[in-house]
């Protein structure tokens, strides 16, 4: 088993056989199959819609068309969208190279994390390739601000790659959580089994915005932020058709436990490593984000390949 912290890796890499997985899109509700296969040397990560003549979408900066709520990415027409938890995997996994077969337009969202991906892959290891990984360099400071919502994605040049991310929700529930990776922290175990979050109260208005069609209580933590009462609670268990659940006294729904106490920070460090493999590879840069979301990642990746 190889991951970023094993060892630095001279060679590029892919899968050593394919992989499928299939299941509801988080958003759309649209049932998936996915397959991730291997790839020749300098493919990167592309995305094939087998439903639409095969049609190619490269996961790159240049390509990303919707921010809300997951990461979309489109080319001649076709799309491929809530990419970021695979192409965190890949990327954690160190996977340089791969061909992702797809039947609709929304990746899965399994259980919320990258996880069932790293269970699949990484007992198998991987093929090492005769062409040297080209890593993302830059040599200039890249800087990302939203001044609105206060938040922001530095790149810096760097030596070998860091990643430190600062959630701050004004949450009494969540508190400011820090997250970080880099080659002492190993992906597979610390960061890719980390799941999405909701708050309670964003639930109700994301079904009725069609938003979160394929949710379910096994694949998201579910924040109780403010009171709510017991009608509320049997509506939210009737809403996933699951029996009766319940708010803990530490202000989570009981559908889920806790992999770590600052899982959700680990899970937006998920999110941003995957949006930033959209600068075309692996970054060789120290990053740091606060209040980084889909728009503002995906942005700084942007900014990243237009100095390359």
């Amino acid at each position: 088993m190889h991951d970023l912290k094993e060892r630095k890796m001279q060679f590029q890499q892919t899968l050593k056989k394919s992989y499928t997985f299939e299941g509801k899109g988080l958003h759309t509700g649209k049932f998936a199959h996915m397959t991730v296969c291997p790839a020749p040397v300098n493919t990167g990560i592309v995305f094939i819609r087998t439903d639409a003549d095969n049609a190619t979408v490269t996961a790159l900066a240049e390509n990303v068309s919707n921010t809300a709520r997951s990461t979309t990415i489109s080319q001649n027409g076709v799309s491929v969208s809530t990419i970021e938890h695979i192409l965190s995997a890949l990327t954690g996994m160190g996977v340089d190279n791969a061909f992702i077969e797809i039947d609709n337009i929304e990746v899965p969202i399994l259980d919320g994390s990258a996880k069932p991906y790293i269970d699949a892959i990484w007992a198998d290891g991987f093929e090492l390739q005769n062409e040297p990984r080209k890593y993302v360099e830059i040599k200039e400071t890249v800087e990302v601000v939203n001044d609105e919502v206060g938040s922001i994605v530095r790149i810096e040049p760097a030596e070998e790659f860091s990643y430190d991310i600062k959630v701050d929700f004004n949450s009494r529930v969540l508190g400011v959580q820090h997250a970080v990776w880099n080659p002492s922290v190993v992906y597979a175990e610390e960061i890719g089994i980390c799941r999405t979050f909701v708050f309670f109260h964003e639930i109700e208005f994301l079904f009725n915005n069609n938003l979160v069609k394929g949710g379910d209580v096994d694949n998201a933590i579910v924040i109780v932020e403010h009171p709510v009462t017991e009608e509320q609670v049997d509506r939210m268990s009737k809403l996933f058709n699951v029996p009766a659940l319940k708010v803990r006294e530490d202000g989570y729904l009981s559908n889920l436990i806790l992999r770590f106490p600052n899982e959700c920070a680990r899970h937006k460090l998920l999110d941003l490593i995957g949006d930033l493999r959209l600068c075309g590879g692996f970054l060789k840069a120290k990053v740091t984000a606060e209040k980084a979301g889909h728009g503002i990642n995906t942005t700084a990746a942007k900014a990243v390949r237009q100095t390359l």
